[in-house]
Parts: C-alpha cells; structure tokens; sequence
C-alpha cells in the first residue's frame, strides 16, 4: 500500500508540474512587465528543479510519471489563447495563472489526503509543489 500510494502521488505531482510549466509557457512571452516575467520565470526554474527531484524518485519505483489529462490540458490551451486574444495584458496574465495555482493547489491537497499511505519524501515532494503555487498566486496578486 505505501510504495502503491508514494507512486500514485508522485505521478500527479509529475502532471500538476507540467500543467503548470505548460501555463507558464502559453503566457510567459506576452508578459509586458519585466518583473511580471522575471516571476513567471523563476516559478518555472523551481518547476523544473522539483520536476528532477520527482524523475529521480519515480525512477527509484521504475516509474516514467504521468502526463496530464490531454482534455484538462487543451481546455486549458484554450481558455488560455481566448483570454489572451481578447484582453492580452499583465492582469489577464496574472488572472489565468492565479487560477491554474489554485486548482493545482485544490488537486494536490486532495491527492495528498487520497495517498495518505504514501512515505514522506513523496508527501514532502507534494508539499513543497503546493508551496510554490501558493507563492506564485501570491506574487501575482499585485497584477490582478
């Protein structure tokens, strides 16, 4: 049951960091203040710092991870472009990443209860991902 559940969290911590990565990139080069993108950048280093740390625990289980849910991700795509076309600014920017941290941070407290079973390096994996969306929706918050 513990390794089970260490791997089922540690496979949706792989899809949030992706969904995350993949926002972050939609919307990182409409970004018109520097300091709005220097947030957005340094949120997607720590993304890919977290991602390695996930690969070498999943590889430890002879796990590949797990790639998000195709439609989550292109409704996502979509909502994306659509609010960029029609309102292409800091804030829209700000406002669809707000969002996208906030049901990644809805979906991984509910994993982290779900896997309860799971060991504590892959809860601390998990916590530390909530953390980071949690600080990127409060760095954003000056741009809403």
């Amino acid at each position: 049951m513990i390794e089970q559940d260490t791997i089922k969290l540690l496979r949706e911590c792989d899809a949030g960091i992706q969904m995350g990565v993949s926002a972050i990139d939609q919307v990182l080069d409409h970004a018109q203040s520097e300091s709005l993108r220097r947030s957005l950048t340094d949120s997607k280093a720590e993304h890919d710092r977290l991602k390695e740390e996930l690969q070498t625990a999943l590889e430890r289980f002879g796990d590949e991870g797990k790639n998000p849910n195709p439609m989550a991700k292109t409704m996502s795509t979509v909502k994306t472009n659509m609010e960029m076309m029609m309102k292409p600014t800091d804030a829209t920017i700000a406002d669809l990443i707000t969002d996208g941290c906030n049901m990644g941070v809805k979906s991984l407290s509910k994993y982290l209860n779900q896997y309860a079973a799971a060991d504590e390096s892959a809860k601390d994996v998990c916590k530390k991902l909530i953390a980071m969306e949690e600080q990127l929706a409060k760095d954003l918050r000056g741009y809403l």
